[in-house]
């Protein structure tokens, strides 16, 4: 039995693989490359600096034995940590944002966790908003906010762990790191990393239309938010994870263009990836168009689909909000009719 080393669970996550896009960046002289984290066994990125949290509280000794760990979590960060909860027998208690899925409550009370949704549209200063509940928890005996936007763990997290893999996997040749950006842990972390192991890498942000960080990173200036229907990306307010020297140039995108491309990354590279992972291509296509010579890109692909079944890969939530999609029969559907008649119902 000495050949099995993995004790829990928690040892499963990474050493995700890195794959090259073909179909979706057809015709593009940049390679565009993908670091398939929703293989982490929790679904995410989040599964690493969810846990590497946990394990730095533990070590500082603010999450005590038998404790309540509190955090506020577009639903990723909050699979990471409850891994590790469930595994070392702490309680959670999570607090999101309304817009969040349906699928991302449900898989945080499958592990257990309690969890409190919140309105989306108010200030983070707000006391309804879900930064100030989950600060508000604190309140509860032997427990421990996390704080993922603050927290220094985010950062050295991809710093000392994913980075490293990244650079072995890759040798560092490619050009350009980028990632979508929300507490700012990920790019923040590796991107100081590979820029450390080799200067010329430059790094850039995916920013959503609506959020205030591209806009901060390119005039130094504070604007106002505004709506938008992405998950896990963009922020309201700046969080100290997102460090701007690190991050070279931001490029923003929008809900549908993000929407249509997570579609075709499953139906075309067979990516079943979360919306962010959409922003995160078409924020890389959208550099790569703006390049004087080719280069290789690498982005990550934060999380699974399973955690927008009802949302993104849903036709009728696409139309309910006004997203184009393709829903007319084709030959195979016809086909499918003519043999089957009212035997059953095609859906």
């Amino acid at each position: 039995m000495e050949k099995f080393k993995n004790t829990n669970i928690l040892s499963a996550i990474g050493n995700t693989p890195i794959i090259r896009l073909n179909s979706v960046t057809e015709g593009f002289e940049s390679e565009i490359y993908v670091k398939l984290e929703y293989l982490n066994p929790g679904g995410s990125i989040k599964d690493r600096m969810g846990v590497y949290m946990c394990q730095q509280a533990v070590k500082d000794g603010d999450l005590k034995p038998g404790g309540t760990i509190v955090e506020c979590t577009s639903g990723n960060t909050g699979v990471g940590v409850a891994l590790f909860a469930n595994t070392y027998g702490y309680k959670c208690v999570f607090v999101m944002a309304d817009k969040q899925s349906q699928e991302k409550i449900d898989n945080l009370k499958s592990f257990g966790a309690k969890v409190i949704v919140c309105p989306t549209n108010v200030e983070p200063e707000d006391p309804r908003s879900y930064y100030s509940v989950a600060a508000a928890l604190a309140k509860l005996p032997n427990s421990f906010v996390l704080n993922q936007y603050a927290n220094a763990a985010n950062m050295l997290c991809h710093y000392n762990q994913t980075a490293p893999e990244i650079y072995e996997q890759t040798g560092g040749e490619f050009d350009t790191f980028m990632a979508a950006v929300g507490t700012g842990g990920t790019i923040s972390g590796i991107g100081k990393y590979l820029k450390e192991k080799k200067p010329s890498m430059k790094v850039v942000g995916v920013d959503c239309k609506g959020s205030i960080l591209a806009h901060f990173k390119k005039t130094g200036e504070m604007c106002e938010a505004h709506s938008y229907v992405l998950e896990g990306i963009g922020e309201d307010f700046l969080p100290e994870n997102v460090h701007f020297d690190v991050i070279d140039d931001f490029v923003t995108v929008e809900d549908e263009e993000s929407f249509q491309m997570t579609r075709r990354l499953l139906k075309e590279e067979g990516i079943y990836a979360g919306g962010s992972c959409g922003s995160a291509v078409v924020g890389a296509i959208r550099y790569a168009k703006t390049l004087a010579k080719p280069e290789k890109i690498l982005t990550i692909m934060v999380d699974s689909g399973n955690r927008y079944a009802g949302k993104i890969y849903n036709d009728e939530w696409m139309k309910a909000n006004e997203y184009q999609v393709n829903t007319g029969k084709d030959e195979l559907d016809t086909t499918i009719l003519g043999i089957i008649g009212e035997n059953g119902r095609l859906v």
